[in-house]
C-alpha cells in the first residue's frame, strides 16, 4: 500500500470486497452493501441483539480508564452507567444556547420533573467547548460548527453510550441549513447525505491513507419523522438530499466570502445542479454524522430548518426573531418522535431526575482539572 492511496474503512484498497456471511452466532446479524461513485464498498455492520452500542475499538478494553476529554467524563471517574444509563436520545445541534432551549422545551414536552430546589446544570461545563443537558432519557447537547467538531464530539458521545451501556440509542442532529429551491422556514428532513463532490461518503484521511465511510440514516426513521409532520403545521416539512461542506462561504458557492474566484452565472450553474441531483439543503455536518453513526451501529436522522433559498440570495437576512421562531420548527418534530417512543414504551410520564453520580472524586478532580487546562 502506498501513502495516498484509497482504502475503504475495512482495510482494503478502494475496490469492492466481500460481505462475511452470517454466522450461527446470535451477537450480531452482517447487513448492508452501499455503492460510493463508481466503486462498490460493501461492508458488514454489526447489529446486536439486545440493543448494545459496541465499539469497533479493541484498545479500549485495555485502558485503565477511558476520560472523555472534551466531555469533562471519564469511565473512571464517573459512574457513567448510574448518569447516562437511561439515555434513549441524543439530540445535538449547534451552539449551546439552543441546545439549552431544547432542553427546557423537551422537559414540557415529556413532562419531566426536576426535584423542588433544583434546575437544569450543564454537565460538561468543565469542557469548555461543549455544553450537555440531561433530561431523563433524552441529551441535548451542542456540537459546534462543521465537520471536526461534531467529529470529535461523536467519537466521544459514541463511547459514552458504550460505557454506559445504553441500549438502542437514537441520535439525531437539530440544525439550519441553506435551502436549494426551498424557502427560509421549511423544514428539510435528510435523506441521503452527500459531500461536495455529491458522493455519499464521509472522506478522511488516517496514516496517511484516505478511508471512505458510507454516509447513511436510518430510513425508518426518515419516514417516521415525515408521518409526524401535521398538516396544520404553518410551514412545509419535506425530506431531500443534504449537502455538507467544509466551508460556509465558498464551499457553499456564495459570493459574499472574503475571497471568491468565480461568477454569479457559475455559481448559479452550480446550484441549479444541485437541485437537479435532488440536493434540497445545504450544511456543514451531514456526512459525518450519518457515517459515524451508521458505523457505530446507532439509528440516527437529521432534521434542519432552512434560513434562506440558496437560489434568491447568499445572505441571511430574516429578522433575528422570525429565524428563533424557525429554529422551533425542527425541534418541535423531534419532540413529536420522542413523545411517541415514550408513549409506546409506557414512559410519557413525570420523572425525577437523577443525581450527580461521582464514583472517585479523585480521578473526578484529575479529569476536570485536565479539561481546564484546555488549549
Amino acid at each position: 500500500m502506498v501513502f495516498g492511496e484509497s482504502v475503504n474503512f475495512d482495510g482494503s484498497t478502494f475496490r469492492s470486497s466481500k460481505v462475511t456471511p452470517a454466522g450461527s452466532s446470535s451477537q450480531c446479524i452482517p447487513e448492508w452493501s452501499s455503492s460510493i461513485g463508481a466503486s462498490t464498498v460493501q461492508q458488514t455492520r454489526r447489529i446486536y441483539n439486545d440493543g448494545s452500542v459496541r465499539l469497533r475499538n479493541p484498545n479500549i478494553e485495555l485502558m485503565d480508564q477511558d476520560i472523555l476529554y472534551h466531555l469533562a467524563l471519564g469511565s473512571g471517574s464517573h459512574d457513567l452507567v448510574e448518569m447516562f444509563g437511561d439515555v434513549k436520545f441524543v439530540c445535538m445541534g449547534g451552539t449551546p444556547k439552543r441546545m439549552e432551549n431544547f432542553a427546557h422545551f423537551i422537559m414540557d414536552e415529556i413532562g419531566y420533573k426536576l426535584p423542588a430546589g433544583t434546575q437544569l446544570q450543564d454537565i460538561s461545563a468543565f469542557s469548555y467547548r461543549y455544553s450537555m443537558y440531561k433530561v431523563g432519557p433524552v441529551l441535548s447537547i451542542s456540537h459546534g460548527m462543521g465537520v471536526p467538531s461534531l467529529g470529535i464530539l461523536l467519537h466521544e458521545m459514541i463511547k459514552l453510550m458504550y460505557h454506559a451501556k445504553c441500549k438502542n440509542p437514537i441520535f439525531m442532529r437539530i440544525g439550519t441549513c441553506g435551502g436549494i429551491g426551498v424557502e427560509g422556514g421549511t423544514v428539510v428532513i435528510t435523506e441521503d447525505a452527500v459531500d461536495g463532490l455529491l458522493r455519499s461518503t464521509h472522506e478522511l484521511a488516517v496514516l496517511g491513507k484516505i478511508v471512505h465511510r458510507p454516509a447513511i440514516l436510518d430510513k425508518r426513521l426518515v419516514r417516521e419523522l415525515k408521518s409526524l409532520a401535521s398538516q396544520d403545521d404553518p410551514y412545509d416539512t419535506i425530506v431531500g438530499k443534504t449537502m455538507c461542506t467544509s466551508d460556509f462561504y465558498e464551499g457553499q458557492g456564495r459570493l459574499d466570502g472574503a475571497f471568491c474566484e468565480f461568477s454569479e452565472t457559475e455559481k448559479m450553474e452550480y446550484l441549479e445542479k444541485l437541485h437537479d441531483f435532488g440536493v434540497v439543503n445545504i450544511e456543514m455536518e451531514c456526512t459525518i454524522f450519518a457515517a459515524l453513526t451508521h458505523y457505530a451501529g446507532i439509528k440516527a436522522a437529521i432534521v434542519c430548518v432552512t434560513l434562506l433559498d440558496r437560489l434568491k440570495g447568499d445572505q441571511v437576512m430574516s429578522p433575528k426573531e422570525v429565524m428563533n421562531e424557525w429554529q422551533q420548527r425542527p425541534q418541535i418534530l423531534v419532540s413529536r418522535l420522542i413523545r411517541k417512543h415514550l408513549a409506546q414504551a409506557g414512559h410519557l410520564k413525570a420523572l425525577a431526575s437523577l443525581p450527580s453520580a461521582i464514583k472517585s472524586p479523585r480521578r473526578f478532580k484529575l479529569v476536570q482539572q485536565e479539561s481546564e487546562a484546555h488549549e
